[in-house]
């Protein structure tokens, strides 16, 4: 029999507020360490927390987008542990009653198929400071500006079978955080990490014993560590030995996982309630206010997309896939082909932006560039081809798509007098290639087409040049 793998993550997320989660302190990121610190984020004695209200109605949002029970009475508890960057030697966190409770994920995997992956809860807590390693040498520094920063930590049901569904989970909460902007989703900066726990067994058996592998922080590190970890419990299952419950980290270098610490020797949390925090209450008022301002989220805007504009899931899910470029492609869209304008952005643009290393919110090419540079293909001012070289200027360049083509003398041949005379010139200087063609050599009309088009600097309309070519040279010799 061989071995299934039982996936569950939990996903931390850094919420875009801009102050900490129980206090004024700013969460902003990069600034000189221990600068955004006070005597409540650095647990001073007598400093009391008080709850930041923007993040609870951020916690309440993905709640509600995610189909989510909200509990109205929820509270808010001591974790108690040890780190050199949590300064109470406590996290605030919530246990029993958490704000968000039981709701679901639909995801499209590679293959088209649809699976529901189940969210066991969503917890407001504080997040811990940072230890940094890099400049010191024996010696460890603290920076504490990220302590307090409040997170949303989403559990989900240990529902993912293998590694490429558990990144395509990820993906999508990735995608719905920042519809939501309840987050920056910035995993580089730690905005956006998870800890995935991975056991095997065998197909219809219980849950085996569960490794967690902390802090990833990209989808291709939770891919690799999920495949590594794996390998890693079945050699040790199929030698005989036993799995044991820990902590693991993932060496992105190595591409390898490492014991950190042991589950079964870990301290009790000793959680208890906070007691300088009342319950949290929420108001059916409150929760109905947060839910009329959701924007329209990924999946219903993806329907919509296939149902406005007839385009595929596939196309309809990569231009959704952020809402930042499911708005750009609205305005390149309006009143063109709407295949035509998805296939420019999902091939050029994307492209264009991957290479360039830039995300869709700083894309150098603005919308309505763009949509003109369409208007120009579709009004056969420019053709295809030379659409891509005005396309290369406007990303590197920028400047006026109508100014790119009039300075550089792009505008397209349409007058078929001007294309025929072409032609005639190309078939006078080929008198031999023009005898085999009409001897039944039909190969060669490509080679007609591209000389013409090579005398033309490209800019003879190719749906013309073929017409009239192939008009010339079926009028007998």
């Amino acid at each position: 029999m061989s071995w299934e793998v039982v996936i569950g993550l939990e996903v931390h997320v850094q919420l875009n507020t801009q102050s900490k989660i129980f206090c004024s302190c700013p969460t902003r990121y990069g600034a000189e360490p221990n600068l955004h610190t006070c005597p409540v984020c650095l647990a001073l004695p007598g400093a009391l927390p008080v709850l930041n209200a923007a993040a609870v109605d951020k916690a309440i949002a993905f709640g509600l987008a995610v189909g989510a029970e909200i509990n109205r009475r929820s509270i808010f508890a001591r974790k108690n542990y040890f780190y050199p960057d949590l300064p109470k030697g406590y996290q605030i966190s919530q246990y029993e009653i958490p704000i968000v409770g039981r709701g679901q994920l639909m995801l499209t995997l590679a293959d088209g198929t649809e699976k529901v992956v189940g969210i066991t809860r969503a917890h407001l807590e504080e997040d811990a400071g940072k230890s940094l390693h890099e400049a010191f040498s024996a010696e460890t520094g603290i920076d504490l500006n990220r302590a307090g920063t409040p997170l949303l930590e989403i559990v989900s049901e240990p529902d993912m079978r293998s590694p490429s569904e558990a990144v395509a989970y990820l993906k999508k909460l990735h995608a719905l955080v920042r519809y939501l902007d309840i987050s920056d989703g910035n995993m580089q900066e730690g905005s956006f990490r998870c800890d995935a726990n991975v056991s095997l067994r065998r197909a219809g058996e219980p849950f085996g014993t569960r490794a967690e592998i902390k802090n990833l922080n990209s989808f291709r590190f939770l891919e690799k560590a999920i495949e590594y970890e794996m390998e890693r419990q079945q050699d040790i299952l199929e030698s005989g030995g036993k799995v044991v419950q820990e902590t693991r980290l993932f060496d992105a270098n190595k591409g390898e996982t490492r014991s950190m610490r042991s589950k079964e020797e870990a301290n009790d949390y000793r959680y208890f309630p906070d007691p300088d925090l009342l319950p949290l209450v929420l108001e059916e008022s409150h929760i109905e206010t947060v839910r009329a301002s959701l924007p329209e989220l990924p999946d219903a805007k993806k329907q919509r997309f296939m149902e406005a504009y007839g385009l595929p899931a596939y196309d309809a899910g990569v231009l959704t896939s952020s809402r930042a470029l499911a708005d750009y492609y609205e305005v390149v869209a309006e009143g063109l082909d709407a295949k035509l304008a998805a296939n420019w952005l999902m091939g050029d643009l994307l492209g264009a932006l991957n290479r360039s290393g830039a995300e869709i919110e700083s894309c150098p090419v603005p919308a309505g560039q763009m949509r003109k540079l369409l208007q120009r293909i579709q009004d056969e001012t420019i053709s295809g081809k030379i659409a891509k070289e005005v396309f290369d200027v406007l990303f590197e360049q920028g400047a006026d798509v109508d100014d790119i083509i009039e300075r550089k003398g792009l505008r397209q041949i349409t007058d078929p007098a001007a294309i025929a005379r072409l032609i005639d010139e190309v078939l006078a200087k080929n008198p031999g290639q023009v005898a085999d063609y009409r001897a039944g050599k039909d190969k060669l009309f490509g080679f007609f087409v591209g000389q013409a088009m090579k005398a033309s600097q490209g800019k003879a309309n190719p749906e013309q040049l073929n017409r009239i070519l192939r008009e010339r040279l079926d009028q007998p010799s």
